[in-house]
């Protein structure tokens, strides 16, 4: 996947909308992919997690800057059970009185860093992604009006930050990295992006990068 070759220049929320059109939730656990993994990939790491995993959604937001789309990230709080300190896109798990994966994924941008369903549009759906921390994850994919304020919860959230779109998409900026998975003797290639002083990596690196393979390859 990491080559020397640059992302072409396109109108990547065009590309996105148009791939992703018609989309809808995949929860089936044959379908789910490894964060950072393709299918094929996925198919032979999932027993590794678990059988029951604890439904969950992010939003997964492109904020529409004209020429210039970026991508809006969470920095997590330290403090917190699952995943501190990691970059991560705003979610959680689906509560009994959400009405799906979108409603808490809108509901969870909302709670977290304040943003407001009025700046959201929703274009679709990522496959499923397994985490080693007992969730599938839906990941929302949405377009984002610029010009928002933004409140965040502090004892969830200790920054935001954003990051271009077309930097994301390079492939020279998607590092290797391997990865035991601590459940079993067992190794697979993920890839980290780096940004600044800043990781992105995990789960939300190999979301961003099914959005990637789905945009550049289409599939996911």
């Amino acid at each position: 996947m990491a080559t020397a070759e640059a992302a072409p220049l396109m109108d990547w929320p065009a590309r996105i909308r148009e791939r992703l059109a018609g989309s809808q939730p995949r929860h089936e656990i044959e379908e789910c992919l490894v964060p950072g993994l393709t299918a094929q990939q996925s198919g032979e790491f999932r027993r590794y997690f678990p059988a029951e995993p604890i439904p969950a959604a992010v939003l997964v937001p492109i904020v529409e800057h004209p020429g210039a789309p970026t991508v809006l990230l969470t920095q997590r709080a330290t403090q917190l059970r699952n995943h501190a300190g990691q970059v991560s896109f705003p979610g959680g798990r689906i509560d009994p009185q959400d009405r799906g994966p979108t409603a808490a994924a809108l509901r969870e941008a909302r709670e977290e860093i304040g943003l407001e369903e009025s700046c959201v549009s929703v274009v679709g759906f990522l496959p499923d992604h397994m985490v080693i921390s007992g969730f599938r994850v839906t990941p929302v994919v949405a377009m984002v009006s610029p010009g928002f304020e933004l409140l965040l919860e502090a004892q969830e959230v200790e920054d935001t930050f954003e990051v271009p779109l077309t930097f994301v998409f390079d492939p020279r900026n998607h590092r290797p990295r391997l990865h035991r998975f601590p459940t079993a003797e067992a190794e697979a290639t993920m890839f980290d992006i780096p940004y600044g002083d800043r990781n992105i990596w995990g789960a939300t690196a190999g979301m961003l990068l099914t959005l990637y393979r789905l945009c550049t390859e289409g599939k996911a």
